[in-house]
């Protein structure tokens, strides 16, 4: 029971969709405070975006859907014991190695196989399928456009056929984890969605990069940057300056609840938000599918480019043959 003594407050909401958690991140990062560009997202089934500094802060909130929680993805699940966690493919034999939740080793090494027979490996949760996918990309194995390409069944028993598409497969026990032609469409639309709203948000503010980025939420306290960059779920940036600030909307509640003054410094910041309907902007559809390449159709990433070597553009047809123009150097695009 509550104490009829007891008083409520509550934080305010930017807008509908970027809500009082938003604004709970918001009080704690405070990118209001600060001259640099800071880019602070939660991502979750919508996407909760705020961009800015101490001139001005808009926000969004973007429709990512279910799938880096697991959902939509064919052996997707949530991140607990047995689920694989982090995944990395060796470029050369396009083998897989990978971590599970509540196994303290990689699967290649000694005692993993002890540890797996007490948690199981059940399914992959949202922080591998992220990293899956990016390590798919770097290695060949799926071209820019997301096709997994049929033709590397020459080089890997791991390349599946289904029908006319390909998969890969990732663990051969029980039960049999593979990462489907499906599944990287739905984790494509899903990094579209949000980077889409990141860059409409960009565009309005009229910059070309962040200085810095802010991961919130439980979800983002496990992304790689690295890989998140890769996919082109963020875009380019300092990845020194990509940071996981993990519960941000619960020490944002914190903050307010502790301090009279922080109550009012986030009512004062939320009434100077600009909320952007992301459905209302006629350049969104055009910034989403230029998002659905890897890392993207059109953004050149430089500070990604420092740390990692990006394959050759690779063009494949829908059904993973090379039809479509085969391999063409990577133009420039800086």
């Amino acid at each position: 029971d509550v104490n009829r003594g007891a008083r409520l407050y509550t934080l305010p909401c930017i807008a509908g969709h970027v809500g009082a958690d938003a604004a709970g991140a918001t009080l704690a990062e405070g990118p209001y405070r600060q001259d640099r560009m800071m880019l602070l997202v939660d991502v979750g089934t919508n996407a909760e975006i705020v961009l800015g500094n101490r001139q001005r802060v808009v926000a969004a909130s973007s429709p990512t859907g279910p799938a880096f929680e697991g959902a939509e993805i064919s052996s997707g699940q949530r991140a607990a014991p047995g689920a694989i966690e982090r995944v990395r493919i060796d470029p050369v034999t396009l083998e897989p190695k990978f971590r599970v939740i509540g196994v303290d080793k990689w699967s290649d090494e000694e005692g993993f196989a002890e540890g797996a027979e007490k948690v199981g490996i059940t399914g992959i949760c949202g922080s591998a399928i992220i990293e899956v996918v990016a390590e798919m990309y770097l290695t060949g194995l799926i071209s820019e456009d997301g096709v997994v390409d049929g033709t590397m069944a020459e080089r890997s028993p791991r390349i599946l056929q289904n029908g006319r598409t390909f998969s890969y497969l990732l663990h051969d026990g029980e039960p049999r984890i593979t990462v489907t032609q499906n599944d990287i469409r739905a984790i494509q639309l899903a990094k579209s969605a949000l980077y889409a709203g990141i860059k409409l948000l960009m565009e309005k503010q009229g910059v070309d990069h962040v200085d810095t980025i802010r991961f919130a939420g439980a979800f983002g306290s496990f992304i790689d940057p690295k890989y998140a960059m890769v996919l082109g779920l963020i875009p380019d940036c300092d990845l020194n300056e990509v940071k996981a600030v993990g519960n941000a909307a619960g020490t944002g509640a914190l903050m307010a609840l502790l301090n009279r003054d922080h109550r009012r410094e986030i009512e004062r910041e939320v009434s100077r938000i600009e909320k952007i309907e992301t459905a209302l902007e006629p350049h969104f559809q055009q910034l989403f599918v230029n998002a659905m390449a890897m890392p993207n159709k059109v953004d050149p990433f430089p500070e990604l480019a420092k740390v990692v070597t990006l394959p050759e553009r690779k063009v494949l047809s829908d059904d993973g043959g090379g039809e479509g123009g085969g391999r063409r150097r990577r133009r420039n695009r800086e």
